[in-house]
Protein backbone atom coordinates (compact mmCIF):
# COMPACT_ATOMS: atom_id res chain seq x y z
CA UNK A 1 0.00 0.00 0.00
CA UNK A 2 1.25 3.56 -1.03
CA UNK A 3 0.94 6.44 0.84
CA UNK A 4 -2.40 8.27 0.04
CA UNK A 5 -4.85 11.21 0.85
CA UNK A 6 -8.34 10.65 0.83
CA UNK A 7 -10.00 14.02 0.67
CA UNK A 8 -14.07 13.46 0.05
CA UNK A 9 -15.87 16.50 1.63
CA UNK A 10 -19.10 16.95 -0.57
CA UNK A 11 -22.10 16.71 1.92
CA UNK A 12 -24.72 14.23 0.50
CA UNK A 13 -28.28 14.16 0.65
CA UNK A 14 -29.95 11.24 0.13
CA UNK A 15 -33.45 10.01 -0.07
CA UNK A 16 -36.96 10.94 -1.04
CA UNK A 17 -38.03 14.23 -1.66
CA UNK A 18 -34.28 15.68 -1.30
CA UNK A 19 -34.84 18.06 -3.66
CA UNK A 20 -37.18 20.01 -1.83
CA UNK A 21 -34.33 21.00 0.43
CA UNK A 22 -31.73 23.00 -2.38
CA UNK A 23 -32.48 26.18 -1.43
CA UNK A 24 -31.64 25.70 1.97
CA UNK A 25 -28.18 23.85 1.22
CA UNK A 26 -27.26 26.74 -1.36
CA UNK A 27 -28.24 29.44 1.18
CA UNK A 28 -25.61 27.64 3.92
CA UNK A 29 -22.96 27.60 1.52
CA UNK A 30 -23.44 31.38 0.99
CA UNK A 31 -24.94 31.80 -2.57
CA UNK A 32 -27.17 34.60 -3.47
CA UNK A 33 -27.75 34.04 -7.04
CA UNK A 34 -28.02 30.34 -8.76
CA UNK A 35 -27.44 29.55 -12.57
CA UNK A 36 -29.88 25.90 -12.66
CA UNK A 37 -27.73 23.98 -15.41
CA UNK A 38 -29.56 21.60 -16.92
CA UNK A 39 -29.66 19.32 -19.81
CA UNK A 40 -32.99 18.90 -22.12
CA UNK A 41 -36.71 18.74 -21.77
CA UNK A 42 -36.85 15.61 -18.96
CA UNK A 43 -36.41 17.79 -16.05
CA UNK A 44 -38.70 20.17 -17.35
CA UNK A 45 -41.44 17.79 -18.14
CA UNK A 46 -40.95 15.50 -14.89
CA UNK A 47 -41.59 18.86 -12.18
CA UNK A 48 -38.11 18.47 -11.52
CA UNK A 49 -37.47 22.29 -12.27
CA UNK A 50 -40.22 23.49 -11.03
CA UNK A 51 -39.35 21.98 -7.58
CA UNK A 52 -36.06 23.37 -7.38
CA UNK A 53 -37.24 26.64 -8.75
CA UNK A 54 -39.84 26.73 -5.82
CA UNK A 55 -37.35 25.43 -3.57
CA UNK A 56 -34.94 28.37 -4.02
CA UNK A 57 -37.42 31.07 -3.99
CA UNK A 58 -38.58 30.10 -0.38
CA UNK A 59 -35.09 30.34 0.37
CA UNK A 60 -34.92 33.63 -1.16
CA UNK A 61 -32.18 32.83 -3.89
CA UNK A 62 -32.42 34.61 -7.31
CA UNK A 63 -31.10 32.34 -10.52
CA UNK A 64 -31.08 32.39 -14.05
CA UNK A 65 -30.90 28.83 -16.08
CA UNK A 66 -29.27 27.82 -18.91
CA UNK A 67 -29.90 23.92 -20.08
CA UNK A 68 -29.10 22.40 -23.32
CA UNK A 69 -26.54 20.57 -21.97
CA UNK A 70 -25.44 17.17 -24.08
CA UNK A 71 -23.73 13.89 -23.52
CA UNK A 72 -20.40 14.89 -24.17
CA UNK A 73 -20.53 18.57 -23.02
CA UNK A 74 -19.25 21.25 -24.76
CA UNK A 75 -16.79 23.77 -24.66
CA UNK A 76 -19.46 26.19 -26.53
CA UNK A 77 -22.22 25.93 -24.12
CA UNK A 78 -19.25 25.98 -21.38
CA UNK A 79 -18.26 29.41 -22.41
CA UNK A 80 -21.60 30.87 -23.23
CA UNK A 81 -22.36 29.66 -19.50
CA UNK A 82 -19.30 31.76 -18.71
CA UNK A 83 -20.38 34.85 -20.51
CA UNK A 84 -24.02 34.79 -18.86
CA UNK A 85 -23.02 34.14 -15.52
CA UNK A 86 -20.33 36.83 -15.18
CA UNK A 87 -23.33 39.38 -17.03
CA UNK A 88 -25.67 38.21 -14.04
CA UNK A 89 -23.99 37.92 -11.28
CA UNK A 90 -24.26 34.28 -10.47
CA UNK A 91 -21.96 33.21 -7.49
CA UNK A 92 -23.39 29.72 -6.88
CA UNK A 93 -23.81 26.97 -9.49
CA UNK A 94 -26.74 24.05 -9.42
CA UNK A 95 -26.01 21.69 -11.87
CA UNK A 96 -29.44 19.60 -11.96
CA UNK A 97 -28.83 16.20 -14.52
CA UNK A 98 -26.03 13.39 -14.27
CA UNK A 99 -22.28 13.82 -15.39
CA UNK A 100 -22.46 15.33 -18.27
CA UNK A 101 -24.32 18.67 -16.72
CA UNK A 102 -22.24 18.05 -13.57
CA UNK A 103 -18.94 18.63 -16.09
CA UNK A 104 -20.64 21.70 -17.62
CA UNK A 105 -21.19 23.16 -14.31
CA UNK A 106 -17.81 22.68 -13.00
CA UNK A 107 -16.20 23.59 -16.52
CA UNK A 108 -18.53 27.25 -15.71
CA UNK A 109 -17.16 27.75 -12.38
CA UNK A 110 -13.85 27.14 -12.95
CA UNK A 111 -14.31 29.88 -15.74
CA UNK A 112 -15.80 32.39 -13.96
CA UNK A 113 -13.30 32.57 -11.30
CA UNK A 114 -10.42 32.99 -13.51
CA UNK A 115 -9.65 35.51 -16.58
CA UNK A 116 -8.41 33.62 -18.99
CA UNK A 117 -9.79 30.78 -21.23
CA UNK A 118 -11.31 27.86 -19.54
CA UNK A 119 -10.38 25.52 -22.47
CA UNK A 120 -6.17 26.22 -21.03
CA UNK A 121 -7.28 24.02 -18.11
CA UNK A 122 -8.18 21.30 -19.87
CA UNK A 123 -5.04 21.51 -22.18
CA UNK A 124 -2.81 21.87 -19.59
CA UNK A 125 -1.66 24.87 -20.58
CA UNK A 126 -2.60 26.47 -16.93
CA UNK A 127 -3.84 25.04 -13.40
CA UNK A 128 -6.68 26.77 -11.07
CA UNK A 129 -6.30 28.34 -8.10
CA UNK A 130 -9.84 28.41 -7.43
CA UNK A 131 -13.29 27.85 -8.26
CA UNK A 132 -17.14 29.05 -7.75
CA UNK A 133 -19.35 26.80 -5.60
CA UNK A 134 -21.21 23.92 -6.99
CA UNK A 135 -24.79 22.03 -5.72
CA UNK A 136 -25.92 18.68 -7.73
CA UNK A 137 -29.44 17.38 -8.14
CA UNK A 138 -28.63 13.96 -9.39
CA UNK A 139 -30.77 12.61 -11.82
CA UNK A 140 -28.54 9.56 -13.14
CA UNK A 141 -26.34 7.21 -11.54
CA UNK A 142 -22.98 6.76 -13.65
CA UNK A 143 -20.08 8.64 -13.38
CA UNK A 144 -19.73 10.12 -9.91
CA UNK A 145 -19.06 13.18 -10.87
CA UNK A 146 -21.54 14.72 -8.24
CA UNK A 147 -18.69 13.84 -5.57
CA UNK A 148 -15.63 13.63 -7.66
CA UNK A 149 -13.02 16.10 -8.53
CA UNK A 150 -12.99 15.23 -12.40
CA UNK A 151 -14.76 17.38 -15.67
CA UNK A 152 -14.15 16.12 -18.91
CA UNK A 153 -15.39 18.80 -21.65
CA UNK A 154 -15.11 18.54 -25.37
CA UNK A 155 -14.60 20.76 -28.21
CA UNK A 156 -17.11 20.33 -30.65
CA UNK A 157 -14.25 22.15 -33.28
CA UNK A 158 -11.61 19.77 -33.10
CA UNK A 159 -13.22 16.95 -31.59
CA UNK A 160 -10.63 16.79 -28.94
CA UNK A 161 -12.30 15.08 -25.21
CA UNK A 162 -10.32 16.33 -22.39
CA UNK A 163 -10.48 16.23 -18.19
CA UNK A 164 -9.40 18.77 -15.48
CA UNK A 165 -9.24 17.14 -12.08
CA UNK A 166 -8.74 19.58 -9.42
CA UNK A 167 -10.26 19.09 -5.80
CA UNK A 168 -11.65 22.66 -5.54
CA UNK A 169 -14.61 21.51 -7.81
CA UNK A 170 -15.70 19.10 -6.01
CA UNK A 171 -19.32 19.96 -5.29
CA UNK A 172 -20.50 21.41 -2.13
CA UNK A 173 -23.49 19.31 -1.65
CA UNK A 174 -25.26 16.49 -3.66
CA UNK A 175 -28.95 15.63 -3.32
CA UNK A 176 -29.53 12.11 -4.19
CA UNK A 177 -33.51 10.85 -4.60
CA UNK A 178 -32.95 7.29 -6.42
CA UNK A 179 -37.00 8.10 -7.71
CA UNK A 180 -35.26 10.97 -9.80
CA UNK A 181 -33.79 8.18 -11.97
CA UNK A 182 -36.64 5.89 -12.59
CA UNK A 183 -37.77 7.15 -16.16
CA UNK A 184 -34.52 6.78 -17.46
CA UNK A 185 -34.17 5.05 -20.76
CA UNK A 186 -32.62 1.80 -20.10
CA UNK A 187 -30.22 2.27 -22.48
CA UNK A 188 -29.00 5.40 -20.33
CA UNK A 189 -29.47 3.49 -17.25
CA UNK A 190 -27.35 0.66 -18.46
CA UNK A 191 -24.60 3.07 -19.97
CA UNK A 192 -24.33 4.21 -15.94
CA UNK A 193 -24.23 0.45 -14.85
CA UNK A 194 -20.88 0.44 -17.18
CA UNK A 195 -19.49 3.67 -16.16
CA UNK A 196 -19.68 2.75 -12.38
CA UNK A 197 -17.87 -0.46 -12.52
CA UNK A 198 -15.24 1.42 -15.17
CA UNK A 199 -14.61 3.86 -12.39
CA UNK A 200 -14.11 1.06 -9.86
CA UNK A 201 -12.35 -1.28 -12.37
CA UNK A 202 -9.63 1.29 -13.27
CA UNK A 203 -8.50 1.58 -9.29
CA UNK A 204 -8.48 -2.15 -9.36
CA UNK A 205 -6.47 -3.47 -11.99
CA UNK A 206 -3.19 -2.37 -10.45
CA UNK A 207 0.24 -3.01 -9.71
CA UNK A 208 0.55 -1.71 -6.20
CA UNK A 209 -0.33 -4.92 -3.65
CA UNK A 210 -1.31 -5.40 -0.06
CA UNK A 211 -4.12 -3.04 0.01
CA UNK A 212 -6.69 -5.85 0.79
CA UNK A 213 -9.15 -3.39 2.71
CA UNK A 214 -9.35 -1.66 -0.54
CA UNK A 215 -9.45 -4.41 -2.75
CA UNK A 216 -12.71 -5.83 -0.90
CA UNK A 217 -14.53 -2.40 -0.97
CA UNK A 218 -14.06 -2.55 -4.70
CA UNK A 219 -14.80 -6.27 -5.09
CA UNK A 220 -18.03 -5.54 -2.97
CA UNK A 221 -19.14 -2.74 -4.53
CA UNK A 222 -18.75 -4.06 -8.42
CA UNK A 223 -20.75 -7.37 -7.11
CA UNK A 224 -23.35 -5.02 -5.63
CA UNK A 225 -23.70 -3.05 -9.00
CA UNK A 226 -23.98 -6.19 -11.08
CA UNK A 227 -26.78 -7.44 -8.85
CA UNK A 228 -28.40 -4.75 -8.61
CA UNK A 229 -28.12 -3.77 -11.99
CA UNK A 230 -29.60 -6.73 -12.95
CA UNK A 231 -32.85 -5.80 -11.01
CA UNK A 232 -33.09 -2.19 -12.30
CA UNK A 233 -32.80 -3.11 -15.81
CA UNK A 234 -36.02 -6.04 -15.35
CA UNK A 235 -37.52 -3.44 -12.59
CA UNK A 236 -37.33 0.32 -13.33
CA UNK A 237 -38.79 1.45 -10.25
CA UNK A 238 -37.20 -0.59 -7.78
CA UNK A 239 -36.56 2.35 -5.04
CA UNK A 240 -33.99 -0.20 -3.22
CA UNK A 241 -32.12 -1.17 -6.57
CA UNK A 242 -31.77 1.98 -7.91
CA UNK A 243 -30.92 3.83 -4.33
CA UNK A 244 -28.25 1.25 -4.28
CA UNK A 245 -26.64 1.83 -7.59
CA UNK A 246 -26.73 5.70 -6.70
CA UNK A 247 -24.62 5.42 -4.07
CA UNK A 248 -22.36 2.88 -5.54
CA UNK A 249 -21.70 5.93 -8.66
CA UNK A 250 -20.60 8.36 -5.94
CA UNK A 251 -18.36 5.98 -4.09
CA UNK A 252 -17.01 4.20 -6.93
CA UNK A 253 -15.52 8.17 -8.08
CA UNK A 254 -14.93 9.62 -5.11
CA UNK A 255 -11.44 8.37 -4.51
CA UNK A 256 -12.08 5.21 -1.77
CA UNK A 257 -11.56 2.47 -4.46
CA UNK A 258 -8.16 3.90 -5.01
CA UNK A 259 -6.77 4.71 -1.37
CA UNK A 260 -3.29 2.67 -1.42
CA UNK A 261 -2.54 2.35 -4.93
CA UNK A 262 -2.59 4.16 -8.13
CA UNK A 263 -5.00 3.64 -10.70
CA UNK A 264 -4.77 2.99 -14.48
CA UNK A 265 -7.67 4.87 -16.30
CA UNK A 266 -5.84 3.80 -20.08
CA UNK A 267 -9.66 2.15 -20.85
CA UNK A 268 -11.01 5.85 -20.29
CA UNK A 269 -8.35 7.63 -21.86
CA UNK A 270 -8.62 5.47 -25.07
CA UNK A 271 -12.63 5.55 -24.58
CA UNK A 272 -12.50 9.86 -24.77
CA UNK A 273 -10.97 9.68 -28.30
CA UNK A 274 -13.73 7.28 -29.66
CA UNK A 275 -16.43 9.42 -27.84
CA UNK A 276 -15.01 12.52 -29.00
CA UNK A 277 -14.86 11.37 -32.91
CA UNK A 278 -17.73 9.38 -33.01
CA UNK A 279 -20.33 10.93 -30.19
CA UNK A 280 -21.47 7.74 -28.51
CA UNK A 281 -22.40 7.52 -25.62
CA UNK A 282 -19.48 7.08 -22.74
CA UNK A 283 -20.74 4.32 -20.92
CA UNK A 284 -21.21 2.40 -24.15
CA UNK A 285 -17.80 3.22 -25.45
CA UNK A 286 -16.41 2.16 -22.26
CA UNK A 287 -18.46 -0.98 -23.04
CA UNK A 288 -17.11 -1.44 -26.04
CA UNK A 289 -13.50 -1.21 -25.77
CA UNK A 290 -12.61 -3.05 -22.34
CA UNK A 291 -12.52 -6.61 -22.96
CA UNK A 292 -10.37 -5.56 -25.96
CA UNK A 293 -7.98 -3.57 -23.49
CA UNK A 294 -8.03 -6.61 -20.72
CA UNK A 295 -7.21 -9.17 -23.18
CA UNK A 296 -4.30 -6.88 -24.64
CA UNK A 297 -2.73 -6.25 -20.86
CA UNK A 298 -4.06 -9.46 -19.48
CA UNK A 299 -0.72 -11.62 -19.20
CA UNK A 300 0.91 -9.17 -17.38
CA UNK A 301 -0.53 -10.25 -14.64
CA UNK A 302 -3.02 -12.47 -15.06
CA UNK A 303 -3.81 -13.37 -11.46
CA UNK A 304 -5.00 -9.90 -10.60
CA UNK A 305 -7.37 -10.63 -13.69
CA UNK A 306 -8.54 -14.44 -11.69
CA UNK A 307 -9.26 -12.83 -8.76
CA UNK A 308 -11.74 -10.38 -10.79
CA UNK A 309 -13.05 -13.50 -12.22
CA UNK A 310 -13.46 -15.12 -8.93
CA UNK A 311 -14.53 -12.80 -6.46
CA UNK A 312 -16.39 -10.47 -8.62
CA UNK A 313 -17.57 -12.45 -11.61
CA UNK A 314 -18.05 -15.47 -9.63
CA UNK A 315 -15.95 -17.76 -11.91
CA UNK A 316 -14.30 -20.83 -10.40
CA UNK A 317 -10.44 -20.46 -10.14
CA UNK A 318 -8.32 -22.88 -12.13
CA UNK A 319 -5.28 -23.49 -10.42
CA UNK A 320 -3.33 -25.32 -13.66
CA UNK A 321 -4.08 -21.92 -15.63
CA UNK A 322 -4.93 -19.15 -14.09
CA UNK A 323 -4.91 -17.43 -17.10
CA UNK A 324 -7.75 -19.31 -18.58
CA UNK A 325 -9.74 -17.94 -15.28
CA UNK A 326 -8.53 -14.48 -15.89
CA UNK A 327 -10.26 -14.92 -19.57
CA UNK A 328 -13.39 -16.52 -18.05
CA UNK A 329 -14.34 -13.31 -16.07
CA UNK A 330 -13.29 -10.91 -19.29
CA UNK A 331 -15.86 -13.55 -20.96
CA UNK A 332 -18.20 -13.49 -18.35
CA UNK A 333 -18.37 -9.49 -17.93
CA UNK A 334 -18.79 -9.24 -21.73
CA UNK A 335 -21.84 -11.19 -21.48
CA UNK A 336 -23.38 -9.68 -18.77
CA UNK A 337 -22.74 -5.89 -20.71
CA UNK A 338 -24.35 -8.07 -23.19
CA UNK A 339 -27.46 -9.22 -21.20
CA UNK A 340 -27.83 -5.39 -20.48
CA UNK A 341 -27.93 -4.29 -24.12
CA UNK A 342 -24.44 -2.70 -23.93
CA UNK A 343 -22.24 -3.29 -27.06
CA UNK A 344 -18.88 -5.67 -26.27
CA UNK A 345 -17.18 -4.32 -29.93
CA UNK A 346 -17.13 -1.40 -31.82
CA UNK A 347 -19.01 -2.58 -34.61
CA UNK A 348 -21.92 -2.76 -32.12
CA UNK A 349 -21.77 0.90 -31.37
CA UNK A 350 -23.63 1.66 -34.66
CA UNK A 351 -21.05 4.01 -36.35
CA UNK A 352 -20.01 2.05 -39.02
CA UNK A 353 -16.49 1.16 -40.18
CA UNK A 354 -13.80 3.02 -38.83
CA UNK A 355 -10.70 3.48 -40.95
CA UNK A 356 -7.28 2.57 -40.06
CA UNK A 357 -6.86 6.71 -40.75
CA UNK A 358 -9.05 7.10 -38.09
CA UNK A 359 -7.53 4.45 -35.37
CA UNK A 360 -3.99 6.34 -36.28
CA UNK A 361 -5.74 9.68 -35.34
CA UNK A 362 -6.96 8.56 -32.16
CA UNK A 363 -4.24 6.79 -30.72
CA UNK A 364 -2.18 10.07 -31.59
CA UNK A 365 -4.70 12.32 -30.11
CA UNK A 366 -4.83 9.79 -26.92
CA UNK A 367 -1.09 10.41 -26.63
CA UNK A 368 -1.18 13.79 -26.74
CA UNK A 369 0.97 13.78 -30.04
CA UNK A 370 3.53 12.11 -28.59
CA UNK A 371 4.06 13.77 -24.96
CA UNK A 372 2.37 10.94 -22.55
CA UNK A 373 1.71 7.20 -22.51
CA UNK A 374 -1.24 6.49 -20.91
CA UNK A 375 -2.09 4.08 -18.03
CA UNK A 376 -0.41 2.38 -15.07
CA UNK A 377 -1.31 -1.19 -15.37
CA UNK A 378 0.27 -1.31 -18.43
CA UNK A 379 1.32 2.13 -20.04
CA UNK A 380 0.55 2.05 -23.41
CA UNK A 381 2.18 3.99 -26.31
CA UNK A 382 0.74 4.76 -29.84
CA UNK A 383 1.13 1.63 -31.06
CA UNK A 384 -0.68 -0.45 -28.30
CA UNK A 385 -3.32 2.25 -28.23
CA UNK A 386 -3.83 0.90 -31.84
CA UNK A 387 -3.91 -2.32 -31.39
CA UNK A 388 -6.75 -2.50 -28.81
CA UNK A 389 -8.57 0.05 -31.05
CA UNK A 390 -7.85 -2.89 -34.18
CA UNK A 391 -9.10 -5.48 -31.43
CA UNK A 392 -12.60 -3.91 -30.71
CA UNK A 393 -12.70 -2.86 -34.26
CA UNK A 394 -12.53 -6.53 -35.31
CA UNK A 395 -9.61 -5.71 -37.51
CA UNK A 396 -6.43 -7.86 -37.94
CA UNK A 397 -3.25 -6.70 -35.56
CA UNK A 398 0.27 -7.33 -35.43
Amino acid sequence: MINFTYHSPTKVIFGRQTEETVGDEIVKFGGQKVLIHYGGQSAQKSGLLDRIRGSLKNAGLRYVELGGVQPNPRLALVREGIALSRREGVDFFLAVGGGSVIDSAKAIAYGVSHDFDVWDLFCGKRAASKCAPIGVVLTIAASGSETSYSSVITDGDTKLKRSYNDDIARPKFAVMNPELTFTLPPYQTACGIVDILMHTMERYFTNIRHAELTDRIAEGLMVTVLENGRRVMKRPEDYDARAELMWAGSLSHNGLTGTGRTGDFAAHQIEHELSGMFEVAHGAGLAALWGSWARYVCRHDAARFARFAVEVMGCKMNYHDPEQTAMEGIEALERYFTDIGMPISIPQLGIGEISDAQIEEMAEKCTFYGKRTVGQFVKLEKTGIMEIYKLAAGKPIG
